[in-house]
């Protein structure tokens, strides 16, 4: 099987696309909160589905990591107004340190194209 890479960079690539599965880095962005952190990610995330040639109603599986689990109900907010009805993929969210301190959330998806 062949292997694709998209936004392909010195460390990594956002997205590897190997047989009918697409890999996503995890996503960050900047933002004052986390509610605007976790819109302009998942704006990232639809943007590689697409390069990807798929979309969120194929999301198999995600991981979320937050910075502070108390903004647990700040990134679900968001999240619920995204995800797609009827087509929500296995999720596990955690507490972690990031990259760096402004990063407050980041988002992990595998995906079916």
């Amino acid at each position: 099987m062949s292997i694709k890479r998209i936004e392909v960079g010195p460390r990594m690539s956002q997205a590897v696309v190997h047989g009918s599965v697409v890999y996503l880095a995890g996503q960050v962005a900047k933002g004052e909160s986390v509610a605007a952190q976790t819109q302009a990610v998942l704006a990232n995330i639809d943007a590689l589905l697409a390069q990807a040639g798929t979309d969120k109603t194929k999301i198999l599986a995600t991981t979320i990591y937050l910075s502070d689990m108390s903004t647990f109900g700040e990134m679900n907010a968001v999240w619920d107004t995204w995800v797609s009805p009827g087509n929500t993929p296995a999720r596990a969210t955690v507490e972690a340190a990031l990259a760096t301190p402004e990063y407050k959330v980041e988002i992990v998806v595998t995906a079916a194209i």
